[in-house]
């Protein structure tokens, strides 16, 4: 049951919420600029998506074991300093001289994401009965997408007039604002504690498989599956199953098997994964499609972005008080379903299509998005027990933030299979955007590909979604008289 009032319930959201806009913010505005950073730091198309997985990896190897040290020591203590790391990885990104540089920056600002991403819903579900996480949820969900509105616009407006480091610096007075209003608004809440140890073979062994799939991955970009990338790709398997055989024997494992034996966190879980997999790389793959080949400026782009962010925002707290009433499988299946089509409609773009076009098929993944975010989240923190919320949202968060950054990977290599190795070696592995016409007409056929891909994964994702069955949600009242001879004996 809950133990928190109903003002630091509130309290609670406003926090976690202020972390997700400010997450949302940075992730859009880095996206946006990175063809500007490309240029300013003389880098790839490679390092640049190492900007953008370097970060997701440290909060993916990371998140787990911060969720454990929310359970044992304290959520909110973690999460307070999970902004300051952000915001000192923010500001050493910010004064970046090189693309190498940019990405080690990233790993320290992944770090301070993951200290606040691994405890945010473990602190809602820590605060909310059961029948009420969807609302909770779906308010965090709008505060993505609102950031996402903001992000494009302020990113435009910054990158024009202030250059491509202030996207890095605005995170500094935001994080530091939401360390004071979480120190001082959240005294006297009352967290759950279970003392456990650290798994930390099993962390490290789980790191070192996505690194060395990642690495895998890029490295056959331009050079196909050669001796050195079949041999990363092998021993980044061989790690896994030892990851699966140490976790078997661990007293305290960061992945509990066991919560796969619930069929609604299983199927949750996966649905998450394969979702974040098939969508996350589609604004990457977009914003060079709009500055490269379509020739729109930063400010053009970041506003021609919008539709799916506030498409989002629109129906996210539609997605949560439906799941509320009626469970998470339809809501979240709809929304898998939506986004498809959405991607379909991208994987039709061609050199000279109308950016109407380009908008249509955002504002319908804006749609499938808001309808799919939060009701799975309330599906899998509402199949946790109490007492692991924190190792419940960290396995969770950990499947989508792999799935989030092998999108990218995978999106990149898929696209330069389909493209002639010139085309590939002057986009991917040169320093510059400014590039043939022909090259760009050969990046959008395998951007094109690259969403005809996702498609398919989008549709093992809504499998997995439809069959997860219908979660168990009990108002406060009634956890409190279930619990009750538990608590008197």
């Amino acid at each position: 049951m809950s133990n928190v009032n109903y003002s630091k319930r509130w309290t609670v959201v406003s926090v976690t919420t202020l972390g997700t806009l400010m997450t949302a913010i940075d992730s859009t505005i880095v996206i946006l600029g990175i063809p500007i950073i490309m240029q300013a730091l003389h880098g790839n198309m490679i390092e640049m998506a190492w900007v953008i997985m370097g970060y997701i990896l440290m909060s993916t190897s990371l998140v787990l074991t911060i969720g454990r040290v929310g359970d044992t020591y304290g959520r909110i203590r973690v999460y307070e300093a999970g902004f300051l790391v952000f915001v000192l990885g923010s500001a050493l990104s910010g004064l970046s001289m090189s693309g190498v540089e940019l990405v080690v920056f990233r790993f320290l600002q992944g770090a301070g994401g993951a200290m606040m991403v691994g405890n945010s819903w473990a602190l809602i579900s820590e605060a909310f009965p059961e029948n009420e996480r969807g609302k909770a949820f779906g308010i965090n969900s709008v505060a993505w997408g609102v950031g996402g509105v903001v992000a494009p616009v302020l990113g435009g407006v910054i990158i024009t007039y202030l250059g491509w480091r202030y996207i890095f610096f605005v995170n500094v007075p935001i994080g530091l604002f939401a360390v004071f209003w979480a120190r001082f608004r959240l005294k006297g809440f009352v967290e759950a504690k279970k003392k456990e140890s650290f798994d930390l073979p099993g962390a490290s062994l789980f790191t070192a498989f996505v690194t060395l799939l990642l690495v895998a991955i890029t490295a056959s970009i331009g050079v196909g599956w050669d001796a050195l990338v079949v041999s990363l790709l092998i021993s980044s398997f061989v790690v896994l199953l030892a990851f699966f055989f140490v976790e078997q024997k661990a007293k305290s494992p960061i992945f509990k098997f066991s919560l796969f034996g619930n069929r609604v966190y299983l199927a949750s879980t996966m649905a998450s994964f394969l979702q974040s997999l098939a969508m996350f790389a589609v604004m990457f793959l977009l914003i060079f499609y709009l500055e490269g080949v379509k020739g729109y400026s930063v400010i053009e782009s970041s506003i021609l972005l919008i539709p799916m962010p506030l498409f989002s925002s629109v129906f996210a707290p539609f997605g949560g008080a439906i799941s509320d009433k009626i469970g998470a499988r339809i809501p979240a299946t709809l929304g898998i379903v939506i986004q498809a089509a959405g991607l379909y409609a991208l994987s039709e773009l061609g050199t000279n299509s109308p950016y109407l076009y380009v908008a249509l098929g955002l504002a319908i993944m804006g749609i499938g998005s808001g309808l799919f975010f939060s009701p799975n989240a309330s599906a899998v923190m509402s199949s946790t027990p109490r007492g692991y919320y924190g190792v419940g949202s960290g396995m969770m968060t950990t499947l989508r933030n792999t799935g989030q950054v092998v999108s990218i990977a995978l999106a990149l290599a898929v696209a330069a299979a389909a493209m002639p190795q010139s085309a590939v070696f002057a986009l991917f592995l040169g320093t510059s955007v400014n590039i043939s016409h022909s090259v760009m007409a050969s990046y959008v056929n395998g951007m094109d590909g690259a969403f005809r891909l996702s498609i398919a994964l989008a549709a093992v994702a809504a499998l997995a979604s439809f069959v997860r069955g219908k979660e168990v949600r009990r108002s406060l009242e009634a956890k409190l008289v279930s619990e009750a001879p538990t608590a008197a004996a």
